[in-house]
């Protein structure tokens, strides 16, 4: 079930696919949104308004 294949360590499955992904995050402040990595180590500032 793709469930499982999810679960798997990202090499052991059927087609490798890495866990992280890119999300859109909407400043609540502009309602700019920015793409931000799910796995990002860095605070991701707002580009419109700087929050």
């Amino acid at each position: 079930s793709p469930e499982e294949e999810k679960r798997k360590h990202k090499k052991k499955r059927l087609v490798q696919s890495p866990n992280s992904y890119f999300m859109d995050v909407k400043c609540p402040g502009c309602y700019k949104i920015t793409t931000v990595f799910s796995h990002a180590q860095t605070v991701v500032l707002c580009v419109g308004c700087s929050t």
